[in-house]
Formats: structure tokens, C-alpha cells, sequence
């Protein structure tokens, strides 16, 4: 990370311990926020929704991994509220080995499926983590890590626990950029990045396509945060600007988002294990 960059978001306090990275007890989406009255309410924004509305592609078709192990990479999906709940054993048998669950949105949304999703995942023996979906002009970025922390988003040292990832993409409800310049999202995903390892010792991976990402924020994360990026095709394409290498690819999402991890499955428990 570029000195000037990390310099931003020095005087950030830290919160509180780590929380631990199992479920919470499933929660109805809460309603209120301290926005004005004409505000869009939130909602179930999944992972890469909004990235296929301005893009296109649904990528390739499932991959059945039948040898996880011997592979040099790893099968995934990711899911949020929209699946409700899932049959993990279908997924396993598919030879999907690793799952990202939708835990939050803004400071206002919660996952109603979150428990069985995140848990489910685990007990059917994936490697699973929890992701947020941000929402930079409705509150600060530390403030929408502490609320993804508080519902699920944590890490604990369990071999089973991803670090949590932030779902930066275009905005739902109106400008690209959410009304912020280059170096206003720069400090948006900085102060979330900062907090959430206060809070957890790890660093978020944070999730974007090339376009928004070239388009809106103006750091380099590269050497602190794992990039997950999302092309639907048949290759992962130019990555965002300073990233030499990608963790996770998100290539398609037919009939369920799928994504490839860049190696053998035990860089998969490396990166869980921290």
C-alpha cells in the first residue's frame, strides 16, 4: 500500500476485539437509518448484480470438480438472500469446495438467510466467509465495517474462516461512483479496509470488476488486500489497476454465481488460516 494512500485513515480509532466468525442468530432486515425520508431503502443487492447490469455475461457454464484436491484451483459459489436456503450437499456434489454468504448492506440490511446460508455452508465441510455490500454515500466506511462485523462478518483462526470481503460495484440507486471523486472512494474503502483489521487482524478482500473499479477509486490495495474480481468470460481479462495477481475470479452466474480460486486448495486454508 502506497504511503500517501494508508496515511488517510491513520487516526481511525480501533474498536473492540475481533468478533468470532461464526453465524448470529438470523435476523428480519432492520428498516431504519439515519437517511432522508427520499432515500432509496435498501435492499437485496447480490454480489455482482449490479456489475452484470452495466456489463453483461453470465461467463461459463458449471464446473464439476470431481478431484478438489488435485486440481490447481479451487471451485466456488457465492449467495445472498436471493437463493434463500440452500441445498449445500447439491453444491458440494458439484465439487464446490469454498462459499462467500451475503451478511450485510449499508448499516441497515441483514441476510434473513444468512444462518442457514453461512452455517450450512460450513457443516457440509466448505471453506466459507462472509461478504458486505457497499453502499459508500449512505455512511462511512468504518461505520459499515462495524455493522458487518457485529452481523457475521468476522474472522476467527478456525481453518474454515475467509477473511470477510467488501462488494464495492456500481451503485444501485443512481451515479457510478455514488457522488464521490476518485479520492473520496479511495478514503471510503481505506477507512472500512482499516477497521475491519483493527477489528479482526485480517485485511477484507475486496471484490469489483475492472471498469467500476479503473473507474471510481484512485488507491492502490494491492499489497494489503486480496482481490476478487468479477469477469463473466472465458478469461479473467485486465485486472484493477495495480494488482498483479487475483485471488478469487468470479467468471460466471448461471445458474449460481461461480467463482475460482487462484490455487490448490491448501493456498485456500492458507488464506483462511491467515
Amino acid at each position: 500500500m502506497k504511503n500517501f494512500a494508508r496515511s488517510a485513515t491513520t487516526l481511525i480509532a480501533v474498536v473492540g476485539l475481533a468478533l468470532s466468525g461464526s453465524a448470529l442468530a438470523t435476523a428480519a432486515p432492520t428498516t431504519s437509518d439515519a437517511r432522508s425520508a427520499d432515500a432509496a431503502p435498501v435492499g437485496d443487492h447480490a454480489m455482482g448484480s449490479q456489475i452484470r447490469k452495466h456489463e453483461g455475461g453470465d461467463g461459463r457454464s458449471v464446473v464439476i470438480d470431481t478431484d478438489p484436491g488435485a486440481q490447481a484451483v479451487v471451485y466456488g459459489i457465492d449467495v445472498s438472500g436471493h437463493q434463500g436456503n440452500v441445498d449445500w450437499a447439491y453444491w458440494w456434489n458439484q465439487g464446490k469446495r469454498f462459499a462467500y454468504v451475503k451478511a450485510t448492506e449499508s448499516t441497515n440490511y441483514r441476510n434473513p438467510y444468512f444462518a442457514q446460508q453461512y452455517n450450512g455452508s460450513y457443516n457440509i465441510g466448505m471453506i466459507r466467509g462472509a461478504y458486505h455490500f457497499a453502499l459508500p454515500d449512505r455512511s462511512g466506511g468504518a461505520a459499515q465495517a462495524d455493522y458487518f462485523i457485529a452481523n457475521g462478518g468476522g474472522w476467527s483462526r478456525d481453518g474454515k474462516t475467509l477473511p470477510g470481503a467488501l462488494d464495492m460495484e456500481y451503485n444501485p440507486y443512481g451515479s457510478t461512483c455514488y457522488g464521490l471523486s476518485k479520492a473520496g472512494m479511495t478514503s471510503w474503502v481505506l477507512s472500512f479496509s482499516d477497521r475491519y483489521h483493527a477489528r479482526t487482524g485480517r485485511w477484507p478482500v475486496i471484490y469489483t470488476s475492472t471498469s467500476w473499479w479503473n473507474q471510481c477509486v484512485g488507491g492502490d490495495f494491492s499489497s494489503t488486500n486480496p482481490l476478487w474480481v468479477a469477469r463473466y468470460a472465458t478469461s479473467v481479462g485486465t485486472l484493477p489497476y495495480a494488482w498483479p495477481i487475483y485471488t478469487i475470479w468470479q467468471y460466471s452466474s448461471s445458474p449460481i454465481d461461480q467463482n475460482q480460486f487462484n490455487g490448490a486448495y491448501d493456498r485456500l486454508q492458507a488464506l483462511a488460516n491467515g
